[in-house]
C-alpha cells in the first residue's frame, strides 16, 4: 500500500498518527479520529492515516486485541495494514501525532527542517486532564483490559486534540 493511496489529497488538513509498530495505538487513533471527524462533518477536509516508527509489522492487520477493543466501541479497524512512517512524507502532512516520547524523537530526527520538527507532536499533550501522563502506554504485552484502558486515553485525547484543530479548518471549497 502506498502513501498515495491512503492520503485524501482533496483534504485541508492531513494528520498521521504514528506509533511504534502500527498495529496497536496508532490504529486506534486514526479510527477514533477518522470516526470524529465524520462524525463533526469533517470527513472530506481532514485526512487521517497512520504509520509506525519501524518494518516489523508492515503488511500485517492491526493486533486482534486493537480490532476487538475498537469494534466495542463502533470502530472498525478490520481493514487496517500497518506500513511505516516514511520521512518523504513531511512535506505532504500538517500534523504527526506521536505517542512516546521515543517515537518523538525517533520522527523529529528524521525531520529535515525546523519547521517539520515542529510538525511532530504527543497525543496526550493536547488533552490538559492527560497531559501530565505524556505517554500512551503500549499494550503490545498487556492483556486486553489494557488495550481498552489505552483507548480511552485516546478516545480523549483526539476529541481535545480536535476541538483545537476544528476552528482553523474551513468546511467550504476555497
Amino acid at each position: 500500500m502506498t502513501f498515495d493511496r491512503t492520503l485524501h489529497e482533496s483534504a485541508r488538513f492531513r494528520i498521521c498518527f504514528v506509533c511504534t509498530g502500527n498495529i496497536c495505538r496508532s490504529p486506534m487513533a486514526e479510527a477514533v479520529f477518522r470516526d470524529l471527524a465524520a462524525r463533526q462533518g469533517y470527513g472530506d477536509a481532514i485526512s487521517v492515516m497512520s504509520a509506525g516508527t519501524g518494518d516489523w509489522h508492515v503488511g500485517e492487520s492491526a493486533d486482534a486485541r486493537t480490532v476487538s477493543a475498537l469494534a466495542s466501541r463502533g470502530y472498525n479497524g478490520a481493514s487496517h495494514r500497518a506500513r511505516q512512517f516514511s520521512p518523504d512524507w513531511f512535506d505532504r502532512l500538517d500534523l504527526i501525532v506521536v505517542f512516546d516520547r521515543g517515537q518523538e524523537r525517533i520522527l523529529k530526527a528524521w525531520a529535515g527542517s525546523e519547521a517539520d520538527q515542529g510538525k511532530v507532536a504527543l497525543l496526550l499533550g493536547f488533552d490538559r486532564e492527560q497531559a501530565s501522563r505524556i505517554d500512551v502506554p503500549d499494550p503490545y504485552y498487556a492483556d486486553s483490559a489494557h488495550f481498552d484502558t489505552v483507548l480511552d486515553m485516546i478516545e480523549r485525547a483526539s476529541a481535545a486534540l480536535f476541538r483545537q484543530i476544528k476552528p482553523g479548518i474551513r468546511l467550504d471549497t476555497p
